[in-house]
């Protein structure tokens, strides 16, 4: 035991490494590019070790300055560009078009609904109708976190 440890204070730079990579590998169950941020962090540490092996203050102290700078730099840009992106479509964006049931009567300002288990607020798509609670609804759309509703068993009307 006492070899593998030597090994691994004269080899700091293979621990940053297995570091960045379990941070790399577990940014893909979050995908909110912060634990990518702090990968890098401890992927600048380790090539800090491995120029200058025996400073460990200084390599936690550039992998700390690296995920800092990159948490509040480069993330927030990143996320504008994928939000941005054609094509991209929030969690919240999905539920247009889902169906659920009015929990509670539904005008054109107030309402309630359930859908997939999760209760909302909603609004008539159409103000001039009034959803009666237990009708089937369709999502047509989402403002804030409001959704836009109509009943699925009646036409639209013109």
């Amino acid at each position: 035991m006492g070899e593998f440890m030597e090994w691994v204070r004269d080899n700091l730079w293979a621990g940053w490494g297995v570091l960045a990579l379990a941070l790399a590998a577990a940014e893909l169950l979050t995908l909110d590019l912060t634990l990518l941020m702090l990968a890098s962090g401890a992927l600048a540490g380790g090539l800090v070790a491995f120029v200058v092996p025996g400073m460990v203050w200084l390599q936690v102290v550039v992998a700390l300055v690296t995920a800092v700078a990159t948490l509040f730099l480069l993330r927030p840009t990143l996320l504008e560009k994928v939000r941005n992106s054609k094509g991209y479509r929030s969690s919240l964006d999905s539920i247009i078009g889902s169906q659920g049931r009015a929990t509670a009567m539904i005008t054109g300002s107030v309402g309630e609904v359930k859908i997939d288990g999760q209760v909302w607020e909603a609004r008539a798509f159409d103000p001039s109708v009034t959803i009666e609670a237990g009708e089937e609804i369709e999502v047509f759309g989402i403002d804030g976190v409001t959704l836009s509703v109509y009943p699925t068993h009646r036409p639209l009307t013109q």
